[in-house]
Formats: C-alpha cells, sequence, structure tokens
C-alpha cells in the first residue's frame, strides 16, 4: 500500500509540476513594472481548467505527503 501511494504522489508532483508551469506567466505585474493597467477579467475555458487543475493536484499532493507517514507507522504497527 505505501509503494502504491508513493508511486501516486511522484505523479502527483509530476502533474503540479507541469500544470504550474504551464499558466500564463506576468499578466498581473504589469503595472509594477511600468506597463499599462489592464482591468480583472475571469479565467475561461483551458485557463479555468489549468487553475482548477492545479488546486486539484497540490490538495492531493499535501494529503498524501501527511498520509504516507502514517500508513508506515500503521502498516508496521500491525
Amino acid at each position: 500500500m505505501e509503494t502504491v501511494l508513493k508511486i501516486v504522489l511522484y505523479v502527483d508532483a509530476i502533474l503540479l509540476i507541469l500544470a504550474v508551469l504551464s499558466q500564463q506567466r506576468g499578466s498581473n505585474l504589469s503595472i509594477t513594472f511600468g506597463g499599462s493597467g489592464e482591468f480583472y477579467k475571469k479565467k475561461r475555458g483551458p485557463e479555468k481548467v489549468l487553475e482548477v487543475a492545479t488546486i486539484v493536484f497540490s490538495v492531493l499532493f499535501v494529503v498524501l505527503a501527511l498520509v504516507i507517514p502514517f500508513s508506515t507507522k500503521i502498516s508496521s504497527f500491525f
């Protein structure tokens, strides 16, 4: 069981890295560096899917990172 959880954690980590790197960069910092101020717009389509996927992958990563050490202690207890 611990091996399966570790494999899922590794795959989730790779997917999380890809999701973060795939998002657009610099669109919110344009005002800071002298660019023209853009109005706030809602994320739609692929941007929204990518945002939700990033949140899901990050929550899954944290949960798995917390569960794996406890699963080791429980399995060694029995």
